[in-house]
């Protein structure tokens, strides 16, 4: 027999939810808050630059969204990451959304790494969100309601040169994504991801002033130009809203066509 049809409502609206951001004290990860906050969401945003967080906190609330929590510890210390998602469920009696954002970059050829370092890098873009989802997902179980979001990239779906353990780690989030999937969906709690694209946030400065390289985004972004930044957030409240409650284990690609291009 089909549920009963859910009463109206204006759609893609987070009201009641709460959310817990990492790596939002800018670029994607403060759009994505952003755009939660202004869909209803209660956010909280993690980073380990308090000040920067505060600022951040500030300016969302500026632009009309709900009130932010800033939360500062390293996603890295699985420790710090538990004991800051249960005093957020705690206070909030509640976790819906968990966005994985953070994630460290260092493009150099892989003869070049040290095992330490690989291992480093592994540890904050791939151990320490799949640890914070695990603790996500313990607190979700109770209401049987839960959106995991882990933001990729599409480096994990096609390779450039002298980026491989980024590469490797990217890769391997979209497998615990799915993985993830398989095994929540039946306590109510879906796990999807985001694969940005080029994106003009402050980390790709530098790339967007280089007139060579903003040339070839031209050339091999359909679109012809950068993603801006505000352009991912919509991704996010889509992801965690009730419209999107089957839509399990999905990449959803936001790079302006860059991948399906030949």
């Amino acid at each position: 027999m089909p549920d009963a049809p859910l009463p109206p409502r204006s759609p893609f609206r987070l009201d009641g939810r709460v959310a817990l951001v990492t790596g939002a004290g800018r670029g994607l990860g403060f759009e994505m808050a952003k755009a939660l906050a202004l869909a209803g969401a209660t956010v909280a945003i993690n980073g380990r630059n308090r000040e920067r967080l505060d600022a951040a906190a500030a300016a969302i609330a500026q632009a009309g969204g709900r009130p932010v929590r800033a939360m500062a510890f390293d996603v890295a210390d699985s420790e710090a990451g538990t004991a800051a998602i249960a005093a957020l469920a705690r206070d909030e009696r509640r976790l819906d959304i968990l966005v994985n954002n953070v994630g460290a970059r260092d493009r150099r050829p892989l003869q070049d790494f040290t095992a330490e370092e690989a291992a480093r890098l592994l540890a904050t873009d791939l151990v320490a969100p799949m640890m914070l989802a695990r603790a996500a997902a313990g607190h979700m179980v109770a209401h049987r309601h839960g959106r995991l979001i882990t933001v990729t990239s599409i480096a994990g779906h096609v390779a450039n040169r002298n980026d491989p353990v980024y590469t490797a780690a990217k890769a391997g989030l979209t497998g615990l994504m799915r993985a993830l999937a398989v095994d929540y969906a039946r306590e109510g709690i879906t796990s999807n991801a985001i694969a940005p694209g080029m994106f003009a946030t402050e980390t790709n400065e530098g790339l967007v002033r280089d007139a060579q390289f903003s040339a070839f985004v031209d050339i091999r972004v359909p679109v012809g130009r950068w993603g801006r930044p505000h352009e991912i957030g919509a991704a996010a409240v889509f992801l965690a809203s009730d419209e999107a409650s089957f839509v399990n284990g999905h990449v959803l690609t936001v790079d302006g066509g860059q991948t399906v291009r030949m």
